[in-house]
Order: C-alpha cells, then structure tokens, then sequence
C-alpha cells in the first residue's frame, strides 16, 4: 500500500485546512459552493467540507468513521437472488430508495437492516459537497430512505420505522437489551473508530483512499479529498481522541468489542438463535472497517470474529443496486 508520507508534503494550503478543520470537530462548517477549480482557497474550503463530513460521530452525518467503507460488501450492480425473507416478511415496497454516503457507520446500520430482511433497495451516493441529489428534500443528512415515496430519516428511526411494518403484531421494535446495546453503538461504539482508522498517517490514507475511490467525487475532488482529507484527519482523530477521553485508539476498540462479546454470553447473537437489532447495528458499524488495517487487527487480537463471520453469512449479500 502507498504510504501516505506524501501527504505531509502537500501545499501550505492543506496543511492550514488541517488546523481548521481539527478545530472545527465539534461544530459545522459552512457550506461550500460547487466550484471547477481549485485555488489554494479553494482547497482549504474543500477539505474542511471533507473534514466535517467525514470528522463527526453523530447521526447526522458520516460521523467518526467516514473514512472508511464496507471493503467486503460493496453494493452489487444486480440485485442477488436470495433466500425468502427472514421471518415471515410480508412487508412488500416496491421502491425502495437509500440516500447515503458509502462510508457512514449510520448508513450501514440501514443496509444492514435492509439486507438481512431481503429488501431490495436503490443506492443513491450523495455528493458531500453540493449534496445536490438530496436537493429535493427538507432534510438535509443522510441516511435519508424512501420508501414508495415516503420519506424517513435518521438510522434508528428508520429501523425502527421498517422493524414495525415487518413485524405489525410487536408491541415494540426492541426489546429493554436491545434498546441499551443500540444506544451503546450511536454513544459510544462509533466514538472509538475514528481514532483508530487514523491512528496513523498510513491508516488515514488507507482510509481515504477507499472512500474517495467509492464515494460520489469528480476526479479533482478525489485528489484533493483524499490527500488534503487524509492529512486533515489525522490531526482531527488527535482532537477526537482527547474529546472522548481516549488514550489508546486499539486498547479501546479493542474493549468495545470485547464488551460486545461478553454480552453474547455464549449465545449465537444477542438476538439468541437469530440476529436481532443491535446484533445488526453492531454489525453494521464495524463492516466498514473490517478490511482496513483496524478491522484487520480487530480480528485478530479479540474474540469477536466468530459473531462476526456468522452475522455475515446470516445478512448474506447485498439487496441493494446503484442508481
């Protein structure tokens, strides 16, 4: 892999976008208009949208963990045959539609959902620039689903949305565990990824190099998105780390896991015989990662490859097609 040393010697421009943007974590910066070329302002503008969009672990947007992306489960062109929905689904849409940007941790609790339940679905990626694809909407963060022209918004929401229409005859989505577990990823889980996937330079443009690869960039964003983005990043993770009170990046995502495992107590899934909705939450967050050199470690220094491997085979493949 290309080592990103070579993102330190980027123009004083990137590096004067890596002190705005790392002082920026905790408060959005403003919209920046669409733009063909690329001056030295232009630039700092660009990557301090990109700091902001990929630097937040909040529902709003990307959040801490947008530099990565589902390495293992890119959305297929095609819709896959598969299997008859998961219990007894008579929820039927016929258009379904997904508003997302490939790397957000929130967008992939969705597509967990949505795969497990064998929902087919369209992707949208939207541009985290000028979001020009959600124009149409009010709201303007992602995941944003539509579904036969009904709009929804916000993760949890949406599962919960979907999760009752499946199941019409549930007094509840979630049960009083699942409700903690879910609240345990939003609040915490997603916090400890971010300093992780840009614990190091190289890790940073591990990272960027797969969201701007992935991700809905014109060839000159690209560019600059993953050098600039990267460089900003690393510094911003710094910032993340003291914010959330984290001293060792590894040691910490390496005890939220744990603490994830331990939950289990021996059972298949939380769920017990059958994944249920923080079994898919969990999952969904860390199947970014998976890939990249902290997913790769993750693996290997905790116990939670074996709940990882089963819940890949029970979400199966994607149900999702690319618009």
């Amino acid at each position: 892999m290309r080592r990103v040393e070579g993102a330190f010697t980027l123009s004083r421009a990137a590096r004067a976008v890596t002190r705005g943007a790392a002082s920026s974590t905790q408060h959005s910066l403003p919209h920046v208009a669409p733009f063909s070329t690329f001056s030295s302002s232009t630039s700092r503008s660009f990557a301090q949208k990109i700091a902001d969009r990929f630097g937040k672990a909040s529902p709003s947007v990307a959040g801490a963990v947008a530099g990565f992306s589902v390495a293992t489960s890119s959305l297929a062109q095609d819709v896959h045959a598969k299997e008859p929905p998961h219990s007894h689904n008579n929820f039927l849409p016929k258009d379904v539609v997904l508003y997302q940007y490939e790397a957000c941790p929130f967008c992939n609790k969705v597509k967990a959902f949505l795969d497990y339940y064998n929902i087919s679905y369209k992707v949208v990626e939207v541009n985290p620039i000028n979001k020009k694809e959600i124009k149409w909407s009010d709201y303007k963060k992602v995941p944003i689903l539509t579904v036969d022209g009904e709009q929804m918004v916000d993760s949890s929401d949406i599962i919960g949305n979907l999760f009752r229409r499946i199941h019409p005859d549930s007094s509840s989505p979630e049960s009083d565990v699942e409700k903690k577990w879910l609240g345990w990823v939003d609040n915490h889980l997603v916090h400890v990824l971010s300093p992780n996937i840009y614990r190091t330079t190289s890790e940073a443009l591990e990272s960027f190099d797969y969201i701007t690869t992935h991700g809905n960039f014109s060839f000159t964003e690209r560019l600059v998105a993953k050098y600039a983005g990267a460089t900003a990043m690393y510094f911003v993770s710094k910032k993340l780390k003291k914010r959330h009170n984290i001293t060792d990046p590894r040691a910490a995502l390496y005890e939220a896991v744990e603490t994830w495992v331990d939950a289990l107590k021996g059972r298949q899934y939380l769920g017990g015989s059958e994944p249920n909705l923080a079994d898919l939450a969990v999952f969904g967050v860390l199947r970014p990662i998976r890939h990249l050199q902290s997913g790769r470690d993750m693996v290997e220094h905790t116990h939670i490859g074996e709940w990882y491997s089963r819940m890949e085979s029970s979400v199966g493949d994607s149900s999702g097609i690319r618009e």
